[in-house]
């Protein structure tokens, strides 16, 4: 098969390897259920020496330099409650985080998560969280700008390897909030 975006040697649909997916990741596959058919994502296999956008680029292909997104975890407090969210906007942008993440989640303070609490409670590896699988409940703050791709490339939940994944699909995801300006 070939991918719909950039220049991999293999892609397969996701339901088709699984096992390529960290275990949350393969597990939200399985139970998929959105309006996208979930054979629609793809899986691509890639070098995990390269998982950083910039030298990912480089070597997979220059325009998904536009087409890629990056999920990072955010935490929020507001007195003594905490709440752990996932942020996805576009590699050429970055989350604002003291602005719109935290009006969004109603907090008075937002910050990014440490990595140890990132992949601890996604169940992730660093350089590959993807907003496929997340904990239940968690919060998903999706920027308009990925929604609006025909298709977006994200983390597959490990280092190696990533997914091809609709944009509409990602607005569809449980309790994804789409949000202009999220990513600035």
């Amino acid at each position: 098969m070939r991918a719909p975006i950039g220049d991999f040697d293999h892609a397969t649909p996701a339901p088709d390897c699984l096992d390529e997916l960290a275990p949350p990741v393969a597990a939200a596959i399985r139970a998929w259920s959105g309006s996208v058919p979930a054979e629609q994502i793809v899986y691509v296999d890639t070098d995990p020496r390269w998982a950083d956008t910039a030298v990912f680029v480089e070597h997979y292909g220059q325009d998904l330099l536009d087409k890629s997104a990056n999920c990072v975890i955010v935490g929020a407090k507001r007195g003594s409650e905490r709440t752990l969210a996932a942020c996805l906007v576009l590699s050429t942008t970055r989350v604002d985080v003291n602005n719109v993440v935290r009006r969004q989640l109603g907090a008075r303070k937002a910050s990014f998560a440490p990595m140890e609490t990132a992949t601890g409670e996604t169940g992730m590896e660093y350089g590959g969280i993807t907003p496929i699988g997340l904990p239940d409940g968690w919060p998903l703050l999706v920027d308009a700008a990925v929604v609006d791709l025909p298709y977006v490339l994200v983390g597959s939940g490990r280092r190696r390897g990533k997914l091809l994944v609709p944009g509409k699909a990602l607005a569809e995801l449980p309790n994804a909030v789409v949000l202009e300006g999220l990513g600035v």
